[in-house]
Formats: structure tokens, sequence, C-alpha cells
């Protein structure tokens, strides 16, 4: 049980992280750093969530 909650967990920040590139990206003046650092966080997610999703 507790995996599942971790799972839910971590899908709904790559979710909001995913949304939050997105609108970084639709900005005039998007901040290269700062868009690679989200997407560093988002790539670390999906890869727990898949470690995660292995022991289920």
């Amino acid at each position: 049980m507790a995996i599942d909650a971790r799972i839910r967990e971590l899908g709904n920040r790559h979710r909001s992280l995913d949304e939050a590139i997105q609108q970084e990206l639709h900005r005039p003046s998007a901040d290269p750093l700062k868009l690679r650092e989200m997407k560093r966080r988002k790539l670390r997610l999906k890869e727990e969530l898949h470690q995660l999703s292995a022991q289920a």
C-alpha cells in the first residue's frame, strides 16, 4: 500500500513539473537554466516511478 501511495505522489509531482515546464516554455523570455533543472527533476521522478512500478 505504501508503494502505491508513493507512486501516486510521484505521478502528481511529475505532472506538476510538466505543467510548470510548459508554462515556462510559453513565456517570451523562458529561462533555459530553470527549464533544464525542471527537466532534470522530472526525469529523476520518472526514473523513480519506473523503479517503484517494477516493485509493485
